[in-house]
Parts: C-alpha cells; sequence; structure tokens
C-alpha cells in the first residue's frame, strides 16, 4: 500500500501566471499576504509585478512580506506570521522559489498552531489544523516545494534545518510558468537543476519507492540530463526552460511521495551550519552517497545511467552501475558546481556533529542503505 500526494490544482506553461487571481477567488480569499524577497518584489516585469497584477484584475487585496532569506529562518516566518495578523489575511502566496516557499508554508503552520515550530512540530506529520490557503508561484526549476508536503526551516540559535512534514503543508494550488524562469543566473539554474536531479535519483533508489514515483523520477532524469547544460549556457531558452521546469515538478511529484536520502539528510546540516545554497550543497553530496548506495540496488543505478544517456553495451551489471555515478558527476562539472566542500569553507572538525544530526533527519530513513555515524562522516570526508 502507498499514498501519493499533491495540490489539488496545478497550473503549468507559459503565461500561466495570469490564473492567480481567479483561484484566489474560487479559494474565498479577500486579502492575501504575499511571500517573496526583495529582489523579485524590485523587478518591474517580474513574477511578483504579473501576480499583483492578476489579483488587482480579480478585485484580491493585498500585502507583502519580502523579507524571505536563502535557508529562510525562522525569524522570517515569524515576520511574516506578524504582517499576516495585522493586516488581516486570509490566504497565503508564495512567490520565488523553495525559500519562498517554505516560509510561506512556515507562515501557514505558525498562523493556525500554537507552540514552537521545531520543539513541536519538526517531524513527520504532527499538524493538527488546516493551514490558510496557500497558492505557490514557482520561479526556480529545482527544489519543488511548490508541490511537496515539506517545509524546511532554519533554527537560526541553534543552526539546524530542520523539516515539518504534513499533507497539510501540501499547496492547494502550484503554478510553474516557464516565463519566470528566463534569465535566471547560471549558477543558480545549475543548483536549483542539480537540486532537482538529486530529488529523482534520492527517490529512484528510496526505500519508499513505488511504481508511480518512479515513473515520475525517470521522466525527470531524462529532462534534466537533457536540458540542464543548455539552461545553464543560455538563459533564454524557453523550450529549455519549459523542459527542466517539467522535471522539476515530476521530481518533486516523485521525492514528496517516495521520500528522499542521505543527501539531503547531509545537505541540511550544511545548509543549517553554514547558510549553504541547499542546491550546491545536494551537487557536492548526491555523487559521493549514491557511491555509498550504489549495493542496495545495481539494476536501478545501471537505469539511472541509460536514462542519462550513457552507453552501458557489453559492461557488468557492476560496471553500468558505476556509470551512473560518472555521469552524475560529469553533469556536476559541466554546469560549474563547486567539486568539494572544502571550496566552501567547511570544516572537518564539523562532520562528527552533522552526521550525528544527518541520522537525525526525517529524510534519511527513506535512504536505501541504513548507515552508521561513522559512514556519514565518511562520505563528508570524500566530498571534502
Amino acid at each position: 500500500m502507498y499514498d501519493f500526494f499533491m495540490p489539488n490544482v496545478n497550473f503549468f506553461g507559459r503565461g500561466c501566471v495570469s490564473v492567480v487571481g481567479e483561484r484566489c477567488e474560487i479559494l474565498g480569499g479577500t486579502k492575501a499576504l504575499i511571500v517573496t524577497d526583495r529582489f523579485l518584489r524590485s523587478l518591474e516585469d517580474g513574477a511578483v509585478s504579473r501576480v499583483v497584477s492578476s489579483l488587482e484584475e480579480a478585485g484580491i487585496a493585498y500585502t507583502f512580506f519580502d523579507g524571505v532569506e536563502p535557508n529562510p529562518k525562522d525569524y522570517n516566518i515569524y515576520d511574516g506570521l506578524k504582517i499576516f495578523r495585522d493586516e488581516q489575511c486570509d490566504l497565503i502566496i508564495t512567490v520565488g522559489g523553495g525559500s519562498a516557499h517554505d516560509c510561506g508554508k512556515g507562515i501557514g503552520i505558525a498562523a493556525s498552531h500554537d507552540g514552537d515550530l521545531y520543539e513541536d512540530y519538526a517531524g513527520l506529520e504532527k499538524l493538527t489544523n488546516p493551514l490558510p490557503p496557500i497558492v505557490c508561484v514557482n520561479t526556480t526549476a529545482g527544489t519543488a516545494s511548490e508541490v511537496t508536503r515539506h517545509c524546511v526551516i532554519t533554527h537560526a540559535e541553534k543552526k539546524i534545518k530542520y523539516v515539518i512534514v504534513s499533507w497539510r503543508n501540501t499547496p492547494l494550488v502550484s503554478i510553474n510558468d516557464p516565463e519566470l524562469m528566463v534569465g535566471k543566473p547560471p549558477a543558480l539554474t545549475a543548483a536549483t537543476g542539480i537540486d532537482a536531479l538529486t530529488h529523482a535519483v534520492e527517490s529512484y533508489v528510496s526505500l519508499g519507492a513505488n511504481p508511480v514515483t518512479d515513473a515520475a523520477a525517470i521522466q525527470a532524469i531524462k529532462l534534466i540530463s537533457q536540458n540542464l547544460r543548455q539552461a545553464v549556457a543560455y538563459g533564454q531558452n524557453l523550450e529549455a526552460r519549459e523542459n527542466m521546469a517539467h522535471a522539476s515538478l515530476l521530481a518533486g511529484m516523485a521525492f514528496n511521495n517516495a521520500g528522499l536520502g542521505y543527501v539531503h539528510a547531509m545537505a541540511h546540516q550544511l545548509g543549517g551550519l553554514y547558510d549553504m545554497p541547499h542546491g550546491v550543497a545536494n551537487a557536492i553530496l548526491l555523487p559521493h552517497v549514491e557511491r555509498f548506495n550504489i549495493i542496495s540496488n545495481l539494476q536501478k543505478f545501471a537505469d539511472i545511467a541509460v536514462f542519462m544517456g550513457e552507453n552501458i553495451e557489453g559492461l557488468s551489471l557492476r560496471e553500468a552501475a558505476d556509470k551512473a555515478i560518472e555521469s552524475i558527476k560529469k553533469l556536476c562539472q559541466d554546469v560549474n558546481i563547486p567539486s568539494s566542500l572544502s571550496e566552501l569553507g567547511v570544516k572537518e572538525e564539523d562532520f562528527e556533529y552533522m552526521a550525528k544530526l544527518a541520522l537525525q533527519d526525517g529524510n534519511a530513513f527513506s535512504n536505501p542503505i541504513q548507515g552508521t555515524e561513522e559512514d556519514i562522516v565518511n562520505i563528508f570526508k570524500a566530498a571534502y
């Protein structure tokens, strides 16, 4: 038996951001809190201005919280909550990538639940009340937070990144308009693209994988391997952007239901302790974690090699599986992802601390091999 979570309605395609207003009206909203960052809000004809135009056309009032930071902190959420309550908002619209969506979900949780987000709600299915309606307008092809039940928050004081996972977090509406993704910087495109690849690969080999999630993960891997390089090389390539948006959405559908693994469990510690961009942390760790996981299912890793365009004719099953790791490394190199943790200032003395926390992370339990703290330390060392 398995379940499958998705937003009630998902819009995809060029120009689909125009439906925001009508969807908010259908949801019965009268005033929206738009959750975004200052840069996106400042763009004259960007995603935020297009959302505002749609709301005004539908007669929906709105206000802003534009204090979203990368790896959103708990204080971002409480700052946004104050505006939500002071302005008497009744729905939330998130505009941006994973940070905006996670922050908006966090505001929704805090608005509907008493207590401490970390102490009371971190973990799986601890939410008891419905959240305000959430509409997610996505601007990057990577995190897929717009379609998932995951809310990832950084505890600023403890420097811990934690996850609140609940079906109640799943947005009611997701909007993926590839026109909003055109022109994103190459480094951001690369990091978010490898984040999507990580979602697809981890979910494909996860202990929670099933035929439905496999189908989504397979197509995502194919699309990413065929389009990420082009999207990084020329940010105006709308076809590549659209294919990457499809890949991100499919990878999100996969991991939202199959679970992830040690890449994310370890990356969360790098994000919490070093404020490292999530996609970059995933990209550096991915080949090393999957090298550790490879013996769990050689056939699936051989499949990944094929999905990524590798020729495995004449190879043994183990040799074909190894090709998957090589192909992942090659893609990361081609899109200029940093090759090691040492380049980003990570300290070896933090490995044991991060390893302990990684094994407690909710994503660790669906990794196909259940390792030890020593195993996780060794993976950090290999990526160093």
